[in-house]
């Protein structure tokens, strides 16, 4: 069981929200994938608690596959409109939200087809950021990525909204990350010639069910071979450090960075409480028993600085009143019991 309980605000500012405009209508791209699922389950736990309920308009390429594995999200709330971010139809819906957060953010494809995935995200935000115009859409949110600040200088503990750095534009592997770039100036650029308010999450690393286990994040990886009773496998040395965030928490800071954020603001969705891999694996044992061993295939270097990809969240907790509700263990254990009870084993 999920607790939802920082949800009570954010539902305060929907029915603010619902008092001016009589419904709240939202339009979800990449309702399928970890982001989308959670805020599916937020807005079924929002709506137990609303006289009006949210509606909410699903882009999704295949929604009868979805709704086939995941039956929960087949309400009268949740209508499904089928196509590709970059090319779906327009419909008349009265839509006065949007959170825009269709990306495949596999590296696979990135490495393998840069140009597709530079494409999917720049010209996917730009349709829904047309869509909004012509929907007359009052609020619209971005989920962007810490990937537009390229690498974090060793240097810096934590990055920013104001640190200016970039991926390498000469890099075939920068798609990701420079498309979500320039994609944010897309947004930019529609709030100031359209006039609807635009905000932008820049997002992090996160953990909890939902989460795929057997793709490039580490955390998923370690919780696949601990719940397989295989050792736990740190594939490079240990050394980089990151911070990971609670798919509930994830949920509460979108809904208030669409509803709350200041206009044309961008802030960093994420942890602040960094932690390396090869602890990430250590704790992620300890969450089972008997914990399986720890193996880290490759040795440190010394003398040379730790990776770090790690947020400066000061912003949200002053402006916004966010913060790390979850902790690192909890997060954990919570993803572990969700998918015994499930039923759910990795591929």
């Amino acid at each position: 069981m999920m607790d939802w309980s920082n949800l009570y605000d954010v539902t305060k500012h929907i029915l603010r929200f619902s008092k001016e405009r009589r419904k709240v209508r939202l339009f979800l791209t990449g309702g399928t994938g970890f982001f989308g699922k959670w805020l599916l389950e937020s807005i079924l736990w929002m709506n137990r608690e609303l006289d009006h309920p949210i509606k909410v308009l699903v882009l999704s390429r295949n929604p009868n596959s979805f709704l086939k594995k995941f039956p929960q999200f087949a309400t009268a709330e949740i209508k499904f409109l089928q196509g590709d971010v970059r090319s779906f139809v327009f419909v008349e819906e009265n839509i006065n939200l949007v959170i825009h957060a269709a990306t495949d953010a596999s590296v696979q494809l990135n490495k393998e087809n840069p140009l597709l995935m530079f494409d999917t995200i720049v010209e996917g935000t730009r349709r829904t950021l047309e869509f909004s115009r012509i929907s007359g859409v009052k609020k619209f949110l971005f989920i962007s990525s810490g990937a537009v600040y390229g690498t974090q200088p060793p240097e810096l503990l934590k990055i920013p909204e104001n640190y200016i750095g970039s991926p390498d534009p000469l890099d075939p592997q920068s798609a990701y990350g420079e498309g979500k770039r320039q994609a944010e100036l897309l947004c930019t650029l529609y709030q100031k010639k359209y006039g609807f308010s635009v905000t932008i999450a820049r997002c992090f690393a996160f953990i909890g069910p939902y989460l795929n286990l057997d793709i490039h994040f580490a955390i998923g990886n370690f919780i696949r071979d601990g719940i397989l009773k295989q050792p736990i496998i740190v594939q490079g040395d240990g050394t980089p450090l990151r911070s990971y965030l609670f798919g509930t928490d994830l949920a509460v800071w979108l809904w208030t960075i669409l509803l709350r954020g200041k206009a044309g603001c961008a802030y960093n969705v994420g942890s602040d409480q960094a932690i390396s891999i090869v602890e990430l694996a250590t704790l992620v044992s300890q969450c089972f028993s008997p914990s399986p061993k720890v193996q880290v295939l490759q040795k440190a270097k010394r003398d040379q600085p730790c990776a770090r990809y790690i947020p400066d969240i000061q912003l949200a907790k002053k402006k916004l009143g966010l913060q790390v509700y979850t902790n690192l263990k909890d997060s954990i254990e919570n993803t572990i019991a969700w998918y015994r009870s499930a039923g759910i084993s990795p591929p």
